[in-house]
């Protein structure tokens, strides 16, 4: 490889927030002759090298988007599977994630969620809390609008006046207060499209598309996407 190619492959910038959308579990799980809950159980093995290796990265803040408010619409024994592996994660990384810092935050209606699940979100979030390191954030029963909509019902109740509601405010009453905007969506699985996820916090993003399916996205495939998003120039509406 020449200088000159190895300046043009290399990282110069990497984002502070990147959101992945976790698409392809069953289709990694089919294409194996697999039931699709297997395809959950690989995908959810990828979870923890993938958010670690970001972090190796720099990334300062990385969302996935795991369970959105439409997949309730998938048979109901699909789901109940997703929700059962999805805790075992939770209960059984949650000493490792607090060791290495980590703050986990849940993004979505964790009030619809059945009661284990969210007892084990919830000690989650509160043991990790204080953490300064990684902010890992799982958007699960999460759907953009009714993010928007939750937050506009928040400040309705809040009683604020009209004439105070900037993009500042509104910003405080969504469920990633606290949170930058996300810079780079990474999405697998070869869909071309952003499904509900982030739909505020995506008006400047830029998108990343991969025909790999979520179980099969490795530390080289991250690199790919940081290395497309470094190439990028971000002029959020100016020269």
């Amino acid at each position: 490889m020449t200088v000159e190619a190895s300046k043009e492959n290399k990282i110069t910038h990497v984002p502070t927030h990147v959101g992945i959308i976790l698409d392809g579990n069953g289709r990694w799980a089919q294409r194996r002759g697999l039931p699709r809950l297997k395809g959950h159980e690989a995908g959810a093995k990828n979870i923890g090298p993938v958010v670690e290796y970001l972090e190796q990265c720099q990334v300062k803040y990385v969302t996935l988007y795991a369970f959105s408010t439409e997949n309730w619409k998938r048979p109901e024994d699909e789901v109940k599977g997703i929700f059962r592996i999805l805790q075992e994660v939770i209960d059984s990384r949650l000493d490792e994630i607090h060791k290495r810092g980590f703050r986990l935050r849940h993004l979505g209606r964790l009030q619809d969620l059945p009661e284990k699940m969210q007892a084990s979100i919830t000690r989650a979030v509160a043991l990790t809390a204080d953490n300064t390191g990684l902010t890992f954030s799982l958007a699960f029963n999460y759907g953009g609008r009714t993010e928007i909509l939750d937050a506009v019902r928040r400040i309705l109740a809040a009683d604020i006046n009209p004439q105070d509601i900037n993009e500042d405010l509104f910003h405080k009453y969504l469920y990633t207060s606290g949170m930058p905007d996300v810079d780079l969506i990474i999405r697998t699985g070869a869909e071309l499209r952003i499904s509900n996820f982030l739909t505020w916090q995506s008006v400047y993003s830029e998108f990343y598309f991969t025909e790999v399916l979520w179980p099969d996205f490795s530390r080289e495939d991250v690199d790919k996407a940081l290395m497309s998003y470094s190439k990028r120039q971000r002029r959020f509406g100016g020269l």
